[in-house]
């Protein structure tokens, strides 16, 4: 199974391209059954790698197949493949089984809409793109990730750009994610000064990592302040509301699966950096709690449904933030997976 572990990048790629070629050819209910069953095929390749992982000893669970050489500038070596372990493959199986069950309401949702295919040719670019993300075995190829979720939320969001308010709301979530982002670049530029690797497997290595100890600190604030734009957490949290603005399925994609995850799931990765700063994980319960709380208050005052959801769901980010900041990284993570659902 491992083997054929790029199977779950490949069908959302398939999808979209089929959609982007042929979907106003063979109608609405062929678009929507093609990018539907690219999601459903991913998320039973997924199954087939957690299936693998349980069958193997506990130690031998972490697996990188390298699919090729991407960089290669003196120490400067990137390549792309994916990083097969518990943590990657139950983020796939969320994005992937989550994602399918959205796509396929998503046929109903959006029949009547005159851009339906174009619609899902965004939606599989949102789950490859997350997937891409969460699979990643550098940080250069997790940013590729990180970068395109945020154009697909841009997309998505500001889907119906008619409405000057949807129009808005994708532009409000582009920008504000952008400062996020900037943290995340810095964080990676010195990680790689320090130890000349952004390889997880290399990095994460005892004698590399004491490499980093003198920027701990700085390299975990970077990277918390990435996480606060992309889950959404104080100060960064204002585009998630106006997100609402979007289809239905799509606030749901967002809000669950894909987007506002790829924080928590960035911290949980990089938890060994963060092992060596208790001032960088005090401040990410900090913000979490804060956000928790701050967040649900403001569901309180609102009116509108989706605004009462998009409230809530940055509060339980903030429960999310609270539990890898105080060490429970496995708690942090199974909160994402029972919120996702």
């Amino acid at each position: 199974m491992i083997q054929i572990s790029w199977l779950l990048l490949a069908f959302p790629v398939l999808g979209l391209l089929l959609n982007l070629v042929a979907g106003r050819r063979w109608g609405k209910n062929g678009a929507g059954v093609v990018a539907s069953g690219a999601v459903l095929l991913s998320f039973l390749v997924a199954v087939g790698l957690f299936l693998t992982l349980a069958a193997r000893p506990e130690e031998e669970r972490t697996i990188e197949q390298v699919l090729w050489r991407w960089i290669a500038i003196d120490r400067f070596q990137v390549d792309i493949g994916l990083l097969i372990d518990p943590l990657s493959t139950f983020m796939a199986l969320v994005v992937t089984g989550v994602g399918f069950l959205i796509h396929v309401y998503s046929i109903g949702y959006m029949w009547d809409d005159e851009r339906y295919v174009r619609y899902f040719v965004y939606l599989n670019f949102f789950v490859l793109m997350m997937l891409t993300l969460v699979m990643a075995n550098n940080f250069v190829q997790m940013f590729i990730g990180w970068e395109g979720v945020g154009l697909a939320s841009y997309l998505l969001i500001g889907f119906w750009f008619f409405k000057p308010s949807a129009a808005d709301a994708g532009k409000k979530a582009f920008l504000v994610n952008r400062i996020g982002d900037a943290g995340f670049i810095i964080a990676a530029a010195y990680i790689f000064a320090l130890s000349g690797q952004l390889n997880f497997m290399k990095l994460f290595q005892p004698e590399t990592l004491a490499t980093l100890q003198i920027g701990a600190t700085a390299i975990g604030l970077l990277l918390l302040l990435a996480a606060t734009g992309k889950s959404a957490q104080i100060p960064l949290y204002v585009w998630l509301p106006d997100a609402m603005e979007g289809p239905t399925p799509v606030s749901a994609l967002i809000h669950a699966a894909t987007m506002v995850t790829a924080g928590v799931f960035m911290i949980a990765r990089a938890a060994p950096i963060f092992d060596l700063t208790p001032t960088a994980m005090g401040w990410v319960a900090t913000i979490g709690a804060l956000t928790a709380f701050f967040a649900a208050t403001i569901a309180l005052a609102q009116t509108d449904l989706k605004r009462i959801l998009a409230y809530s769901t940055v509060s339980q980010l903030g429960y999310m933030f609270l539990g890898v900041g105080a060490g429970a990284f496995t708690a942090g993570i199974f909160h994402l997976f029972t919120h996702a659902f």
